[in-house]
């Protein structure tokens, strides 16, 4: 007869799936992080603040780099970019991609090398291009066919041509969120494989001796679970390696395979398997290639959330609490400045009561923003102990990707501090964004 554990610690260790490896519960109720307890942290820097476990990071990069030995790891910079987190993705091995001359200076003033970057984009301004030829960016990806003409421009007439992909959308739905579907052929990303679209891009592209076409592209979309959308992928992406041999004698040497690997947001949801992820894409490539005669390329994966998401934790004070009919709403000092996804994709967080133990049993309520907006809404309909109370210090995990990087001023109430903490240490590496800074800006 099988038995199963329903020990207090069990179900603990069930709730804390999602938090990073180093999370420790502590008897006081509170968590610790990274060996640094997580009341300390809101109690020396303020709320709401975001903190990021390095080691957590760090462990991510590698398993990227052992379930990858043999294809270029770039850390996708938007999921979120301070010179801390390049200098330690670059240290791990790991190249990035940036989307705009922001990224790309914070990623070069980290001291991550110009030609393990790559520059992405949909519409690439003057600006972002000519930082990328003046830095050296080891890739940039064609997205449009305007973009090919302004490129070959730029390029001086006794420079090198510049390496470049070109970003292929292969007519794959993943039945995601429909504002993070990018592989279907209606949106504003790529080149479309199903309407020749691609094709022509990319005989324009070999046209230019500016440029030096080196491989294909492609991202089908954010928080994908599942392996299979890559395999088609593969499949449909070989069979375009194949055609553009035959047209033009062209070898595909690199294939980008882009991120959007999911991860879970609360306990018992899936994520994707990374490990099989490269096994399967692997084996799907060589058979792919071997049957159209072709060289295997290089791969190219780009995670980002994958990476962050994980290692991060957003922390917030209750601010009031609130019974309005059969619903209770626990309003916190942050919202959807500082955590945007839940109105922006309708992601589900897991808060969490910490600093303090709670006897009192669950119920269930909607923990809100401060902001004048019926949609900020961190997490609907979640337990918490019943004698929450102003004051209290709540703690949402998975929270390291797309909150400070998509972060506002609303209000203005400023975008919070970011927190490292390592070993027992917490230290600032970005600063929060204060009422000064901002009355700066306004000229008057």
């Amino acid at each position: 007869m099988t038995t199963v554990d329903v020990s207090p610690a069990a179900a603990d260790a069930d709730e804390l799936s999602v938090w990073p490896a180093s999370t420790t519960p502590l008897p006081c109720g509170d968590l610790e992080v990274g060996g640094v307890p997580l009341a300390q942290v809101a109690d020396r820097f303020g709320t709401p603040v975001y903190l990021l476990d390095e080691a957590e990071v760090r462990e991510r990069c590698r398993l990227y780099a052992h379930a990858f030995p043999h294809a270029d790891i770039r850390y996708t910079a938007k999921a979120f970019l301070c010179r801390a987190m390049a200098r330690w993705v670059a240290e791990e091995g790991l190249g990035l991609n940036v989307c705009s001359a922001s990224e790309l200076e914070v990623a070069v003033a980290a001291g991550v090398p110009p030609d393990r970057i790559v520059l992405h984009g949909n519409a690439k301004s003057p600006h972002d291009l000519e930082a990328a030829l003046r830095l050296g960016v080891g890739r940039i990806t064609i997205d449009s066919l305007p973009e090919i003409t302004r490129l070959a421009a730029a390029v001086g007439p006794h420079d090198e041509p510049v390496k470049v992909l070109v970003r292929v959308v292969p007519g794959i739905s993943t039945g995601l969120h429909e504002k993070t579907s990018t592989g279907t052929g209606v949106q504003k990303f790529g080149l479309s494989m199903t309407d020749g679209s691609a094709h022509h891009a990319i005989a324009r592209v070999l046209a230019q001796p500016e440029l030096e076409l080196t491989g294909l592209h492609c991202h089908l979309g954010s928080q994908i679970t599942s392996v299979r959308p890559y395999l088609t992928a593969v499949h449909r992406l070989t069979g375009l390696m194949a055609r553009l041999h035959q047209s033009y004698g062209f070898t595909t040497r690199e294939l980008d395979l882009g991120g959007g690997h999911g991860i879970a947001y609360r306990p018992g949801e899936p994520a994707l398997d990374i490990t099989a992820l490269a096994r399967t894409v692997r084996a799907e490539v060589c058979q792919g290639c071997a049957a159209a005669g072709l060289p295997v390329p290089r791969l190219i994966v780009e995670p980002g959330r994958a990476v962050a998401g994980p290692a991060g934790v957003a922390l917030c004070r209750v601010l009031t609490v609130k019974h309005t009919g059969a619903r209770t709403f626990v309003a916190v000092d942050g919202g959807m400045s500082d955590s945007p996804r839940p109105a922006l994709h309708g992601v589900r967080y897991a808060p969490r009561l910490v600093g303090r133990l709670s006897l009192a049993e669950p119920t269930r309520v909607t923990v809100v923003g401060r902001h004048c907006e019926a949609g900020d809404i961190l997490a609907s309909d979640v337990p918490l102990p019943g004698d929450i109370r102003p004051g209290d210090l709540l703690a949402v995990p998975a929270a390291g990707a797309y909150h400070l990087s998509v972060a506002s001023a609303y209000s203005p109430v400023g975008r919070p501090p970011v927190v490292a903490v390592a070993d027992g240490y917490a230290r600032q590496v970005v600063r929060h964004e204060t009422f000064d800074g901002l009355a700066r800006q306004d000229v008057g």
